[in-house]
């Protein structure tokens, strides 16, 4: 199951809050996970990025699948 975008938008707003609100404790552990997450989803859409390109450039005249 993936990440929403809004899920996606409060992970990241709960991370730059632990990050950068001096008057908010650090707690390494969630800041682990939550770029855990994070970098979970930009290498699924990285994945899915470089899927359709190799698909359209077979697809293409002259590409890979001819």
């Amino acid at each position: 199951m993936s990440m929403t975008q809004d899920e996606y938008a409060r992970k990241l707003e709960e991370l730059d809050h632990l990050l950068n609100d001096p008057d908010v404790p650090l707690d390494p552990s969630r800041v682990w996970s939550l770029l855990a997450d994070l970098s979970a989803r930009q290498a699924l859409a990285a994945t899915h990025a470089s899927v359709r390109e190799s698909s359209a450039l077979a697809a293409a005249p002259g590409g890979e699948a001819n």
